[in-house]
């Protein structure tokens, strides 16, 4: 416990969605984003679209907070040119899509984000040892999420603000 009662986030595990979990009072203020946990991401898991990966309260297996998990892949020519230079020349290049990641409203500003954030990029970078990705892109809902994405040495698209990636070389260092 942190010294205002609340639970300390790194405590908790984060783990697949599955049928245990209790998403129904979910609610981080975004309706698309709580629609999805209710309702979509187990069958976007069934249908290998997507892997949802849930942080509950253990006594209750209330979902705290949650993001997902799929193959993308990042057209060269969208890359900075810097970037895209430095890469094979293919019109594709493999990617990671963080594409949610939401926190419950009763859970917000506690650091449950940046528990989450480090545990999807420590995932995605897991991952290249079977699968090959160049970086993990997450198309932020809105400014504010821009902002929290580049705390974590994320880059913008240069067309497209609010679509940033991270590329795995930058995990690997901050894993080491």
């Amino acid at each position: 416990m942190t010294e205002k009662g609340v639970a300390d986030p790194r405590s908790h595990k984060i783990e697949p969605l599955g049928k245990r979990h209790n998403r129904v009072v979910f609610s981080c203020g975004n309706d698309a984003l709580n629609t999805y946990i209710q309702k979509r991401a187990s069958q976007e898991a069934k249908k290998k679209i997507a892997t949802t990966f849930v942080m509950a309260n253990s006594p209750t297996s209330t979902v705290i907070g949650y993001y997902t998990l799929s193959a993308t892949s990042i057209l060269l020519a969208d890359l900075p040119n810097e970037t895209a230079r430095k890469l094979p020349k293919y019109p594709h290049v493999p990617a990671t899509l963080l594409g949610r990641l939401a926190i419950d409203r009763r859970y917000q500003g506690r650091g449950y984000g940046e528990v989450l954030i480090i545990d999807a990029l420590r995932r995605a970078l897991q991952a290249t040892t079977e699968v090959a990705s160049y970086a993990v892109v997450v198309d932020a809902i809105n400014e504010r999420a821009r902002s929290f994405y580049a705390q974590y040495e994320f880059h913008a698209f240069p067309d497209r603000k609010l679509r940033l990636f991270l590329p795995m070389k930058t995990i690997t260092s901050l894993f080491s």
